[in-house]
């Protein structure tokens, strides 16, 4: 018994050793480890593989990779202890590896061996050198953007939603609605160009009701279409309890179509972002749009990609906050 003892007791520093490094190990983000030796791997290859000819930005572009790969590594560190966070990254862990290697090949094939050549195709630090210079101007752009496509995006979704409703509980409503929206819908909402500037007395106003025009359409059909789906039975039962007309749509037509509407809310949405881009280079004085032609006319191509980058991040955003 005191033999067993005793080797219990000499053991025991081992397996707590053991058991010690076990839980520190598991505390770790692993995948973290892997990102920072990627995007020090990108790095490196801007930093010391020589440019065939001078971009500007390259030094600035290359410390910033590796800032970015220390703290990717002492969040793989830090790993579970990051709480909520540390499931995001776990998830994200295989995309922030890939981003830096679509880095390092974009490096590769324009600045450093000229594969794809200028000036249609530009190196990573040359967008860099775009958000570092001209924030100023992207910042304002991304701000007249955002309030003209919430502007638009609201107006069209509302009026769709009602026309939807309208379409789907009203037989009347669809009598006469129903031929104007098949005739309506198919158009692309940049066919109303030349009608649109027009109707309206400022390019502004023209260009929020293009971009209204193209968000409303895919929610009023697809609105319309959840409407008039419903099963006649939740109608029956509503009306046994005593629901009226008001009640069979706020409480019955509406909740049962949502799935149906936010899917136009959706499909609008891209819509209205394809019709921004193009509203915005028809007059209106500033925006992203405007900026991606102000660019293309000096062929100032990385500054192009620099507001088209924007654009799809603000895109992505604003998708996120619907769904």
């Amino acid at each position: 018994m005191a033999g067993s003892g005793s080797a219990a007791v000499a053991a025991s520093p081992k397996a707590i050793g053991r058991s010690s490094s076990g839980e520190f190990s598991g505390l770790l983000w692993r995948g973290g480890f892997a990102a920072s030796f990627a995007w020090a791997a990108a790095s490196a290859v801007t930093l010391f593989w020589p440019d065939i000819e001078d971009w500007g930005y390259t030094q600035e572009f290359g410390h910033f990779l590796a800032a970015f790969a220390v703290l990717l590594f002492v969040l793989g560190l830090a790993g579970r202890r990051l709480g909520p966070l540390y499931p995001r990254l776990s998830r994200g862990g295989a995309w922030i590896v890939a981003l830096a290697a679509g880095i390092l090949v974009w490096e590769i094939v324009t600045i450093k061996t000229g594969w794809l050549p200028k000036p249609f195709f530009v190196a990573p630090q040359e967008l860099f050198g775009v958000y570092l210079d001209d924030w100023q101007r992207l910042t304002s752009c991304l701000v007249h953007s955002t309030l003209l496509l919430v502007t638009g995006y609201v107006i069209g979704g509302a009026i769709g939603f009602a026309t939807g409703v309208a379409l789907g509980w009203s037989k009347a409503a669809a009598y006469w609605g129903h031929p104007i929206l098949r005739l309506i819908g198919p158009l692309p909402a940049t066919a109303w160009l030349p009608i649109a500037f027009f109707i309206f007395p400022t390019s502004w106003s023209a260009a929020v009701f293009l971009v209204a025009l193209a968000a409303g359409i895919p929610v009023a059909i697809l609105t319309w279409s959840g409407v008039s789906s419903v099963a006649s039975a939740y109608y029956d039962i509503a009306r046994t309890l005593g629901g009226g007309p008001r009640f069979l749509v706020l409480k019955v037509a509406i909740p049962a179509a949502m799935p149906n509407v936010f899917v136009g809310l959706f499909m609008g949405l891209c819509s209205a972002f394809a019709v921004l881009v193009v509203a915005e280079m028809m007059g209106v004085k500033a925006g992203l749009g405007w900026y991606m032609s102000w660019a293309q006319g000096w062929a100032a191509y990385g500054s192009m990609y620099a507001a088209l980058a924007v654009l799809a991040i603000m895109c992505s955003g604003l998708v996120m906050v619907l769904f």
